[in-house]
């Protein structure tokens, strides 16, 4: 019996060290407070779609041979459609399928260049948003770019690369919530 016991725990322990978990970056989308109840109670219906060719949205370059891609913990676009959607509700617009019109959003890329090494590191990020707006009266289409570069002392910790990243999702979601051509669209059109 101890010798199944040792056995089973050895098997165990060897299966534990053989799988090693990828380490995943944490996305954390805070909607903008900016233009409070700008939407009048103006219904639309939300879609996202996430057209990216690679799904990662980051990628680690340490000198070697090979680059590390890094992926989000959540999904990208249901995590950018719950902000979005939280966002639209604060701003006074009712998310409802039952609307006149569609907002589509387009994560066209998002991505996180990293290349450090033990003394330094650079990063930079972009994040590419196109948001299309279809009512009876036509069509909106608008594009959100964020660009954001960093460098620092020492190796670039999962900490760094979140703080950037999320950095620049939330600013291009305040772009799209203080976006007056936008609005004025919206509930001019819908």
């Amino acid at each position: 019996m101890i010798k199944k016991i040792v056995l089973a725990a050895g098997l165990a322990l060897l299966t534990a060290c053989a799988s090693t978990t990828e380490q995943q970056l944490n996305l954390t989308l805070v909607p903008s407070t900016g233009s409070t109840s700008v939407g009048q109670g103006t219904a639309l219906n939300l879609e996202t779609q996430d057209l990216r060719s690679a799904q990662f949205v980051a990628v680690v370059d340490s000198g070697r041979e090979q680059k590390q891609p890094l992926h989000a913990q959540q999904n990208l676009r249901v995590a950018f459609e719950e902000a979005l959607t939280r966002q639209l509700t604060g701003q006074g617009y009712i998310v409802s399928q039952n609307s006149r019109g569609t907002m589509r959003v387009d994560i066209l890329d998002t991505l996180l260049n990293v290349k450090h090494s033990v003394v330094k590191h650079e990063m930079e990020a972009k994040v590419n948003v196109q948001v299309v707006v279809e009512s009876p009266r036509g069509k909106f289409v608008k594009r959100f770019e964020g660009n954001a570069n960093t460098a620092g002392v020492s190796s670039a910790s999962y900490e760094d690369m979140e703080a950037l990243l999320n950095k620049l999702l939330n600013d291009v979601l305040a772009s799209i919530a203080n976006d007056r051509e936008l609005n004025m669209y919206i509930v001019e059109n819908l």
